[in-house]
């Protein structure tokens, strides 16, 4: 099933226990993955690497924004955001420790033979690809940084 139709049957489940939250949330995870349907080239089906871009990018936004909300005080906001975040997450594959983000690097750099911070490009793209929706790209930059210095 793909996350479309799943989807599509949350938004079902959240209308009948009448959960605005979930259905705010879900609403805009579809958005996002029609929007990605439609654009030029992509085809009707959309990969399960390009729906879990889709989740990651729909989580950071809402991470980004109750940052901001958090430092300007708006709490109404921000726990409205937090919430989002819960419920996309539900979507995505388990997060990977820092510790397994560090192993997963480590053998890309010993793949890919990477030496120095020149090598980093090659690193991050692999590492990215591998790890799509299963670590943030923040944190998978952060270990390559941490690695290859």
């Amino acid at each position: 099933m793909s996350l479309k139709d799943t989807i599509q049957k949350e938004m079902i489940v959240a209308m009948k226990a009448k959960d605005q939250d979930s259905l705010r949330a879900l609403r805009a995870i579809k958005s996002s993955i029609l929007l990605a349907e439609t654009e030029t080239g992509s085809g009707d089906v959309l990969s399960e690497e390009t729906e879990m871009k889709i989740l990651a990018k729909a989580v950071k936004q809402r991470k980004d924004s109750a940052t901001i909300y958090k430092e300007q005080n708006r709490e109404d906001l921000y726990e409205k955001e937090m919430v989002e975040v819960e419920i996309i997450e539900k979507f995505l594959p388990e997060q990977l420790s820092e510790q397994k983000v560090e192993e997963n690097v480590k053998a890309i750099i010993t793949q890919t033979g990477a030496s120095s911070m020149k090598d980093m490009g090659k690193v991050m793209g692999m590492a990215t690809k591998q790890m799509a929706g299963k670590a943030e790209p923040k944190t998978i930059s952060a270990m390559v940084k941490k690695l290859l210095s």
